[in-house]
């Protein structure tokens, strides 16, 4: 499943308070970009998750925000910098920008 149009829109909207946003399909997912650095992806069944990298994983952990794991058909388990958006962030744009915008710190 690809995430539609309408997701896509929503997360555009929930992160209206980041500068520059770009997006790009990628496997049926999307990734976000903020002047050119990716700060987020929402995987094609809708979860969103932010990039987290140095002093956001701890900070990222203290919101209780999980970070995405996988595992591929015969292989172990591969952990991935990006770490699910907390439930009171989904509707609130002030709260998911304001995630984002600490997390570009981080990235630039």
């Amino acid at each position: 499943m690809s995430l539609s149009n309408e997701q896509i829109e929503h997360y555009r909207e929930l992160f209206s308070g980041v500068p520059d946003i770009t997006a790009r399909r990628m496997f049926g997912a999307l990734a976000l970009y903020s002047d050119g650095i990716i700060f987020a992806v929402m995987t094609n069944d809708g979860t969103i998750r932010l990039k987290g990298v140095g002093g956001m994983i701890a900070r990222f952990e203290a919101l209780g925000m999980d970070k995405w794991v996988y595992e591929s058909a015969g292989q172990k388990q591969s952990g991935m910098p990006y770490w699910t958006l907390p439930d009171s962030a989904l509707d609130d744009p002030e709260e998911a920008s304001a995630l984002a915008r600490e997390a570009l710190t981080h990235l630039a």
